[in-house]
């Protein structure tokens, strides 16, 4: 909690908390004797308008969520959207996020970054999410829950590949804060044989360029010429392009490559 934080809490005339059990411990910490309402996931079509009117009214209002920032896999969005639209001011109050934290001490490369949050929660939904994300070469940031991580690590080391370094991070700014550093079949593994408890950042290297570039010759040189060219016109090119764009990523004259596809001899191709 900043000074500021705190202050601003004071000062307003209502709390809007996701669960105003735990903020009530918060506030009895700092003596603050401020009024809460419940503001979360599951009643912000019907809070919004409420916050919005009293806005409007003049009451001064601070939004709280439970252990992390506002808007960030926590509510908020949605309010900070309506006010934006009802030409209130949003004032933001810095405070800690679990995933930069995760970040500055993972030992990952800490930009570019790619904040995802929590992935979905059915399987092969989640494994289309990760696929998706395979090719991307910032850092990626995912949250995830205790019961959940397993599961997770395991579709993650079979999307992204068992020997990506990964880094979880597990009860951030608390007691039994702890990092775990490896790929991730070996966090995987890790998951399987251990009481997994607490809530985990996770975060994940990004696709190495030159890896990457490697596996797309391999594949080139896997396949025949006129494989490749089929393949690349496939995706839309003309023939002649697709032609010179085989070529050059063989490292081939385009005539040479012109030439087999065709199946012309080389008097032919002159």
């Amino acid at each position: 909690m900043t000074f500021r934080a705190v202050k601003t809490l004071k000062a307003v005339d209502l709390i809007a908390a996701e669960d105003t059990r735990n903020t009530q411990k918060l506030l009895n910490h700092f003596e603050i004797k401020t009024k809460q309402i419940s503001f979360h996931e599951h009643n912000t079509a019907e809070r919004i308008p409420e916050l919005v009117e009293l806005l409007k009214q003049g009451t001064q209002i601070a939004q709280v969520s439970d252990a992390g920032m506002p808007s960030i896999s926590d509510p908020g969005h949605e309010l900070v959207v309506a006010c934006i639209e009802a030409n209130i001011a949003v004032v933001p109050l810095p405070g800690a996020n679990a995933g930069l934290t995760a970040l500055i001490a993972s030992g990952l490369s800490p930009q570019p970054f790619y904040f995802y949050g929590f992935l979905d929660r059915k399987p092969k939904d989640q494994r289309a999410e990760i696929a998706a994300l395979s090719d991307r070469e910032e850092t990626l940031i995912f949250y995830e829950a205790p019961h959940r991580l397993g599961k997770t690590l395991a579709n993650l080391a079979g999307e992204l590949g068992p020997e990506r370094q990964a880094v979880l991070c597990r009860e951030l700014t608390k007691k039994f804060e702890e990092f775990l550093r490896g790929t991730l079949a070996e966090l995987a593994d890790w998951a399987k044989e251990n009481r997994v408890r607490g809530e985990f950042v996770l975060l994940v290297s990004g696709a190495d360029p030159d890896q990457k570039r490697e596996e797309a010759l391999s594949q080139t040189l896997a396949e025949s010429i006129p494989e490749q060219v089929d393949r690349l016109i496939a995706t839309g090119m003309k023939p002649n392009a697709a032609i010179k764009e085989a070529a050059n990523q063989r490292g081939e004259k385009k005539q040479t490559v012109y030439r087999i596809y065709h199946q012309l001899d080389e008097e032919e191709s002159h």
